[in-house]
């Protein structure tokens, strides 16, 4: 074991100076190549990005289901339902505010929409 130590390093015996020396530029290497690589990450990222082109949504997602055509043209109101939205623990200020963006990001007019309920749901 003495000859492949003398053959790395042929000083004999290494200083703590020289060792502290030694670790910081591997610590350098490392670090140089940690860069490079997340350099050559960012640079595929927006290339892959241009290619892409994502649309990204603003704000939280709302998904709709509208009803098809057939039923729109002849609706059955319950006979309970007098047109307006039964509110859960919702004033009618932020009621509106749903309905509107509702009627907003799924493109149909808010008269064609009918509202059932509109109820807060509690985070737990």
């Amino acid at each position: 074991m003495n000859s492949i130590t003398l053959a790395i390093w042929k000083g004999g015996s290494m200083t703590v100076p020289e060792s502290l020396g030694i670790a910081l530029v591997g610590i350098l290497v490392v670090l140089a190549e940690l860069a490079l690589l997340a350099i050559f990450i960012m640079i595929l990222s927006k290339i892959i990005g241009a290619f892409t082109k994502k649309k990204k949504a603003a704000g939280p997602a709302i998904t709709v289901t509208p009803v098809p055509e057939a039923e729109n043209t002849a609706p059955a109101p319950a006979a309970d339902y007098d047109g307006s939205p039964n509110l859960i623990n919702v004033d009618e200020p932020t009621a509106a505010c749903i309905m509107a963006i509702v009627s907003d990001r799924s493109g149909i007019p808010l008269e064609r929409l009918r509202f059932r309920s509109i109820k807060l749901l509690e985070d737990k």
